[in-house]
C-alpha cells in the first residue's frame, strides 16, 4: 500500500491547485462560479480527507477486505454529498443548477484523484 503521507501531500497539493483554479475562474468567468463555491470546496475537502483517513486506517487493520472498504468509502461519499446538496437546496437558494454543476465538477475532480490513488495501490496490494 502506498504511503499515506505521500497521499496526504498529493491531496493537499490537489486541494491548493483547485482553490487556485476557483479563484482564477471567479476573476475570469464569474458567471460559471456559484456564490457558495467555497462552502462546496470546504465540504468536499473535509469529506474526502476524512474518508481517506478512514480508508487508510481500515486498510491497515484488514488489507484483505480492500474491495469492501473501497465500496464503503464510495457509498459514504455519495450519501454525504446527497445530504449536503439536499440541505443546501432545501434551505432555498438562487441558481440551483449552477450550484449542483459546480459541486459535480469539484466532486469529479476529487473522484479522479481517488481513482488514481486506488489504481496506484492495486499493484502493492496484489503482491
Amino acid at each position: 500500500m502506498a504511503s499515506s503521507k505521500g497521499t496526504h501531500l498529493k491531496f493537499t497539493i490537489l486541494s491548493a491547485f483547485l482553490a487556485g483554479l476557483i479563484l482564477l475562474f471567479q476573476q475570469v468567468l464569474p458567471q460559471v462560479i456559484h456564490s457558495q463555491i467555497w462552502e462546496i470546496y470546504i465540504f468536499l475537502v473535509i469529506l474526502f480527507f476524512l474518508i481517506n483517513l478512514m480508508t487508510s486506517f481500515l486498510l491497515k487493520k484488514s488489507a484483505e477486505n480492500f474491495f469492501q472498504i473501497s465500496l464503503l468509502a464510495m457509498i459514504l461519499r455519495i450519501i454525504g454529498s446527497f445530504v449536503f446538496i439536499g440541505i443546501q437546496v432545501w434551505g432555498g437558494m438562487e441558481n440551483i443548477i449552477l450550484f449542483i454543476s459546480d459541486f459535480f465538477v469539484l466532486f469529479l475532480l476529487y473522484l479522479v484523484f481517488d481513482i488514481y490513488t486506488f489504481i496506484a495501490n492495486l499493484r502493492p496490494i496484489s503482491k
